[in-house]
């Protein structure tokens, strides 16, 4: 047994003792936010509601952007092609660190280039190769595998589906008086971005989590054990219905002609776009080419309304509980809060530290504004005016933010629900490992925010 396995073990024992729901996650930070704008901020109680209903739909727009992410992320890992790939990878393990180390650095590489889709493809992994083990006879510790897949977010914000780099590339962005268009070249494609991203993806996440992993199979949770219904789910992805004597709405539904003017029209839109903006990315765009190959793929317009349906089930909790966030982050930046708290981490920085100062200041804020968009619209101003003050790039400043924010996802357990809700385990199943994963991380982000050249 390796110390990293024991660290993990013990911790996950804790945390499947005290860690709530996501949902009550939520409901106990808005009380703590709630009590800190009473006593350290001097607003009153009815002033701290007043702040929370403000906030409370501020985020529609964006966290329908975020939904977006999310379920055409997922949708495209239901296309038969894809899903095909998920099932030959998955039958490569033959063992519990080979499954777990498998598992994190296919989830750290897709999540690198697309959050969205990095999660469910890393949830969908860690399923498949639980199952296709499960029928081998070999025995994987299951949440440890699903943690596996939840490494995905804690390498996006380094990557091109970077929120902060992207709202800070989209004209027009709420900063853009103070900073000017950041393009993405000065951020999430500058030196100092990938080889923090090279460092994280194939070296210490997926070395840590093989690890951590157990080398026997005594003791281990199986998928049998924890979520026994996933293993008569359906071995295939999204397909047409066999329908005996189709209408013409049945024809139309399930129509190739119609998808592929669909896919022609919106390549020709992607094209448009790129020709007279040139290679510059934003949420949007984002979004639409991922709807795109989404026809493209599924082939039918049916198919790809289904895939879109069952994808949306993993979105529930985020539907709910992105308001409360949002109520959360209108408590800290109205009443005050996120000042004091930004100021005084702040405060302790220089041109040299600053990039760590940042990446602390956003881990802590994550925890309680859990969207990297959401967080940098509350604390991104204070901290361009401060890196503009001791002469950091804003590149690099956005950077080292994406750190912190995706670093506390490991504790934070709010982008987790779609995972959960794919492989049916509880947040506290796997928190315990994730939260290892963090503190094994930490040193070495900081390093590399540190030391690496910009």
């Amino acid at each position: 047994m390796t110390v990293l396995n024991t660290v993990g073990n013990k911790l996950s024992n804790v945390s499947e003792k005290i860690m709530p729901s996501p949902l009550i996650f939520a409901l106990l930070l808005t009380f703590v936010s709630f009590i800190l704008g009473i006593t350290l901020a001097s607003n009153t109680p009815i002033e701290m509601i007043g702040h929370w209903y403000d906030g409370f739909w501020n985020l529609l727009a964006f966290g329908m952007q975020m939904v977006l992410i999310l379920v055409t992320g997922h949708a495209l890992t239901r296309a038969p092609q894809v899903n095909n790939i998920i099932k030959k990878l998955a039958g490569i393990p033959n063992n519990n660190p080979q499954a777990a180390g498998l598992t994190a650095i296919i989830a750290c590489l897709v999540g690198y280039f697309h959050w969205g889709f990095g999660l469910i493809v890393g949830a969908l992994f860690a399923v498949e190769v639980a199952k296709q083990a499960h029928k081998r006879g070999i025995k994987l510790h299951y949440p440890l595998i699903a943690a596996a897949g939840y490494a995905s977010q804690l390498v996006w914000h380094v990557g091109p589906s970077s929120s902060a780099a992207l709202l800070s590339a989209t004209p027009g962005h709420i900063y853009e008086d103070l900073i000017g268009i950041v393009p993405l070249a000065e951020s999430v494609f500058s030196i100092y971005s990938i080889l923090i991203a090279v460092m994280l993806c194939i070296f210490v996440i997926p070395i840590a989590f093989y690890f951590m992993a157990p080398k026997t199979e005594e003791g281990a949770k199986t998928i049998a054990d924890l979520s026994p219904a996933l293993l008569e789910q359906d071995e295939h992805g999204i397909e047409n219905d066999v329908i005996k004597n189709p209408t013409v709405g049945d024809k139309l539904d399930n129509s190739k002609l119609i998808a592929i003017i669909t896919a022609i029209m919106g390549a020709v839109a992607i094209v448009l776009y790129f020709y007279n903006r040139g290679f510059t990315l934003d949420l949007n765009i984002f979004n639409f080419i991922f709807i795109v190959l989404g026809f493209i793929l599924h082939g039918t317009p049916e198919r790809y309304a289904k895939a879109i349906g069952e994808a949306v089930k993993g979105a529930a909790g985020i539907i709910l509980q992105f308001p409360f966030y949002a109520g959360i982050m209108g408590m800290i930046q109205y009443s005050g809060l996120a000042v004091i708290a930004a100021n005084w981490f702040l405060g302790f920085a220089t041109a040299a530290n600053f990039p760590i100062i940042a990446w602390l200041t956003a881990g802590v804020m994550n925890i309680f504004v859990p969207s990297g968009g959401g967080e940098w619209a509350v604390i991104g101003g204070i901290m361009s005016e401060v890196s503009l003050a001791l002469g950091v790039p804003i590149g690099k400043t956005i950077v080292a933010y994406g750190c912190g924010d995706m670093w506390t996802n490991m504790l934070q357990p709010f982008w987790a629900i779609a995972l959960l809700g794919i492989t049916q385990l509880r947040a506290r199943d796997i928190i315990g490992y994730t939260l290892t994963i963090m503190l094994i991380t930490g040193p070495f982000i900081a390093l590399g925010l540190y030391f690496f050249p910009y």
